[in-house]
């Protein structure tokens, strides 16, 4: 028996060149009703709902800031996720950075409050702090100064965590011509 090729994208864009109108409404249909991401997804390529980042902070939420109580764990690499699949979502430069900015918040706030000394935590926390503000570039200057003041409390708030995480943040800042404030 001979071996298989792998299957990729182009197989199934393939068959979908197939389906009729009402065969790929179901066919999203239940690929709707199959798991709460792809649900989110929907919600948010559409702009459905009253806050499309919702669950997508909730997933960061959960995995940044775990309830200790419970015995559950961090994990950023599932935070992350969160964010990467809101931007194959939407891509949107205003929410994305928000994602981004709460990732943050939530990380620094976590770190801060239950003295997490994790290296490999505070080296995506502070990635996730100079991608945020790669990706504020790109933002009206209202929007933008309001993310920086949120961005400059994650700031203040690393240098508490030792690391040098406050020292990156700020060499960050400075890198895009910010003013890391008082120190």
């Amino acid at each position: 028996m001979g071996t298989r090729k792998a299957l990729s994208w182009s197989d199934v864009k393939d068959k979908l060149a197939d389906f009729d109108r009402p065969g790929l409404i179901g066919l999203v249909q239940d690929l709707y009703a199959a798991s709460k991401d792809n649900q989110a997804f929907l919600h948010a390529r559409f702009g459905l709902g009253d806050d499309v980042l919702k669950p997508y902070k909730a997933t960061i939420d959960r995995w940044l800031w775990p309830d200790v109580f419970k015995n559950q764990d961090t994990s950023v690499t599932k935070a992350k996720r969160a964010i990467a699949d809101y931007k194959k979502a939407v891509d949107q430069p205003e929410s994305l950075a928000e994602l981004m900015v709460f990732f943050c918040e939530r990380a620094v706030g976590f770190s801060n409050d239950l003295g997490v000394q994790d290296e490999g935590y505070f080296n995506a926390l502070v990635r996730m702090f100079g991608q945020a503000l790669k990706v504020m570039d790109a933002l009206p200057e209202g929007r933008r100064s309001a993310l920086l003041a949120r961005l400059d409390a994650v700031r203040r708030l690393g240098h508490n965590l030792g690391y040098g995480v406050g020292d990156n943040m700020d060499d960050l800042l400075a890198e895009r011509g910010f003013d890391g404030g008082p120190r």
